[in-house]
């Protein structure tokens, strides 16, 4: 009866560690890129229930740079689209929930325990005044590692293009194939932080939840 015990408590237990080693690693500064900082271009974060988004401003250069994405069906030429929304995460998970009503089983086991990595792409229009965006501010040489970052977590074919699937969620969308597996230690909140870090802002080493990215966007806002 004991070791029951034990292995209960040992089970409640591991959640409450995983939040709460998340919380330190929010605040403990991971290593950022040492590039020239300015507010030449704003980008921003977009927070959902359980992760966040990268908002990219559709400038000429960014519209061009991702040209790619039309031919998977994402319209980035749209004059009225301002934004381009950037996420990475879990193909079961990440292709299959586009709400929360949708989570099964399956999806959440193999976002625990390993799964391969997709990138989302979709825009957005005038986004003001919503507020569960964080804006921050680069400079263009921040901005370019940041694409450059974005770049490097696409899973490419011969010829060097981004792997289109046939996954979405709209008529603007489109899912593509990533690098690298997500799973409990990696999750898209991680990859946030990694990209941060990319584009030399300051940010916590390990950030796996939403609430670890709130706390960390706060704690290095003023450094």
């Amino acid at each position: 009866m004991r070791w029951v015990l034990r292995s209960l408590t040992a089970l409640i237990s591991l959640p409450l560690l995983y939040y709460c080693a998340a919380l330190l690693g929010a605040v403990a500064p991971g290593a950022s890129a040492d590039l020239p900082r300015a507010a030449d271009q704003f980008v921003g974060l977009v927070r959902g229930p359980i992760h966040y988004d990268l908002l990219l401003p559709l400038t000429p250069e960014i519209r061009s740079h991702f040209g790619y994405a039309k031919g998977a069906g994402v319209d980035i030429a749209n004059p009225n689209a301002e934004w381009l929304v950037v996420g990475w995460g879990a193909r079961d998970f990440y292709t299959s929930t586009a709400t929360l009503a949708q989570i099964n089983k399956s999806a959440v086991w193999h976002g625990i325990v390993g799964d391969d990595s997709v990138i989302h792409l979709d825009i957005s229009g005038n986004l003001r005044g919503v507020d569960s965006i964080d804006f921050r501010g680069l400079s263009r040489a921040q901005m370019g590692a940041l694409i450059d970052f974005i770049d490097s977590s696409f899973q490419r074919d011969q010829t060097g293009q981004p792997i289109a699937l046939t996954e979405r969620f709209s008529d603007h969308d489109a899912f593509f194939a990533g690098r690298g597996q997500f799973n409990l230690f990696r999750t898209c909140n991680v990859w946030i932080g990694e990209a941060l870090r990319a584009a030399g802002l300051p940010f916590g080493v390990w950030t796996p939840t939403p609430q670890a990215v709130d706390l960390s966007l706060s704690w290095f806002a003023l450094r």
